[in-house]
């Protein structure tokens, strides 16, 4: 069992014009994730405890998103949507479940500590302002809203991460390269690259970042 502690965000949809809108909150400009655009969430505490990590975990999103944004979700409202390692040079690791759900009808009320803004927005809007350096974004972030790409309304959306099931992303990093790679790459085990071998990464040297899966 991992000695790296367990941590919850929960990406929060609704129906918008013609896309989903995700709701996306941006932290002070100190502690973990400073300045950056995120997801409600955070570490599990001890009274979330469950009979599972899966379910400990909900049960850390359910709380986190009320602490931070006010919004009060169900527990069996959390779809597992992917889960997250972090790479073994970050100061502060957590496994991260990222959950999907609809979000609830209810006033956006900020925790001052965790979150100084927010904004419902269309996974395509945040990558573009993201891409022109107006809207800083971190890779779990950033991957999670290209996945959303795909979906036109939220029934679409959980249909299709219902069937497939949560993605596993146990992250490495090239930062001499500028890459975050993640298990199908073939370099993902340090071998070279080839010009026709398998892709599975983010390249995040520079702006616009861009995401190669085949």
């Amino acid at each position: 069992m991992s000695d790296t502690p367990t941590a919850a965000t929960v990406v929060l949809v609704r129906d918008g014009k013609g896309a989903i809108e995700v709701l996306l909150l941006q932290r002070p400009d100190r502690g973990t994730f400073a300045g950056g655009w995120v997801f409600p969430g955070g570490k599990v505490e001890p009274l979330d405890e469950a009979h599972d990590e899966l379910a400990t975990a909900r049960n850390a999103g359910v709380r986190e998103t009320a602490e931070e944004c006010g919004l009060i979700v169900a527990p069996d409202d959390l779809l597992p949507l992917s889960h997250w390692s972090p790479p073994a040079n970050l100061a502060a690791r957590f496994n991260t479940w990222f959950f999907l759900a609809e979000a609830p009808e209810g006033e956006i009320v900020l925790q001052a500590a965790e979150a100084i803004a927010h904004e419902w927005i269309r996974p395509a809007d945040a990558l573009k302002r993201h891409g022109a350096g107006r809207l800083r974004l971190f890779p779990p972030t950033w991957v999670t809203l290209d996945t959303l790409l795909a979906f036109p309304t939220v029934e679409a959306a959980r249909r299709a991460i219902a069937a497939r099931g949560p993605a596993d992303y146990a992250t490495k990093q090239d930062p001499e390269r500028g890459l975050a790679l993640w298990a199908g790459d073939e370099a993902y085990d340090g071998a070279a690259d080839t010009d026709e071998g398998p892709r599975h990464r983010l390249h995040v040297g520079s702006l616009p970042w861009r995401f190669e899966h085949r």
